[in-house]
């Protein structure tokens, strides 16, 4: 069984143990995931790009909590909608491939549709 799959099932069972599941519509669920992501953003929004790469022992634990309720949410939703996260990745990857060819994008923060510089 695969991590993701773990998770899937104790985010599961954690939800049905509270009787949670009326709450958890995907439109909920999208919005606590934008709301845990907010939360994950917060942390780094007044660091320095070096300090980003260094966290302190707390900083790092509370990046790791957030971290986790947004994977937690994001699980929960692609649950509900019937999404497998693996495949759906591997499916956008290969668009991802097509889109930013690595001899064309190679070192480069541009978008696929701005031009060369």
């Amino acid at each position: 069984m695969s991590d993701l799959e773990q998770i899937k099932i104790a985010v599961r069972n954690f939800t049905a143990e509270r009787a949670w599941q009326p709450f958890h519509s995907p439109k909920n669920l999208a919005m606590a995931l934008a709301g845990e992501t907010g939360e994950l953003v917060s942390l780094f929004q007044w660091l320095t790009e070096a300090q980003s790469r260094s966290l302190t022992p707390e900083q790092l634990a509370d990046a790791a909590d957030e971290i986790a309720d947004v994977q937690m949410y994001l699980v929960a939703l692609a649950d509900q909608l019937g999404i497998g996260i693996a495949d759906a990745v591997a499916n956008k990857m290969v668009k991802n491939a097509q889109k930013y060819p690595a001899d064309q994008f190679r070192g480069s923060a541009r978008k696929y549709n701005d031009p060369p510089a």
